[in-house]
């Protein structure tokens, strides 16, 4: 993304904010190695790149309810079943 749509895109932001609504999770914005001048892409030796990367990946995960995974642990249970009857 370039400079210049970076930068539309904060205006757009923060016109959105201004209306009331929240800011998108883990979306782009400062970071605190950016706010201490450190690159916030190199990691450092005690926080590596990569489990920086894991934990902003999990936090974008649309998780399951507790509702979908009680009907979908049934599913799996009852179809093991089922294959195991027919499997003999």
């Amino acid at each position: 993304m370039g400079r210049r749509a970076r930068r539309e895109q904060a205006k757009a932001d923060r016109r959105t904010q201004g209306r009331g609504a929240t800011p998108p999770r883990g979306g782009l914005g400062t970071s605190t190695s950016a706010a201490t001048g450190e690159s916030p892409r190199n990691g450092s030796w005690w926080k590596p790149k990569w489990i920086t990367d894991i934990y902003g990946e999990l936090r974008r995960v649309t998780w399951p309810t507790r509702l979908e995974i009680a009907n979908l642990t049934v599913v799996v249970i009852l179809v093991s079943i089922l294959l195991g009857f027919v499997l003999g």
